[in-house]
């Protein structure tokens, strides 16, 4: 069974969320602190470095299995797979 893609993504600045509404019907609000702490690439694993409270999304590519997500603080290594954020 593949991963569902998301039927829309929304970047809500002012809330400082990622909106993700699935297929079915169920919207998922994720904060940006949030994303950006559960950060997997290497580089945030090898460091563990605690990202500040404030950073905030600037960016969001589609990967197709995923997005790639871009902040404020200049990190943009992170993809973020479908299941893994359904996870978050």
């Amino acid at each position: 069974m593949s991963m569902p893609v998301p039927a829309r993504l929304e970047l809500a600045s002012a809330e400082a969320t990622l909106r993700i509404h699935w297929p079915d019907g169920r919207c998922q609000s994720l904060d940006h602190s949030r994303l950006r702490a559960a950060c997997r690439c290497a580089v945030c694993r090898s460091e563990r470095v605690p990202p500040t409270q404030k950073v905030r999304v600037v960016g969001v590519a589609d990967m197709g299995y995923g997005i790639q997500i871009v902040f404020d603080d200049g990190h943009d290594r992170g993809i973020y797979p479908w299941a893994y954020l359904q996870t978050l």
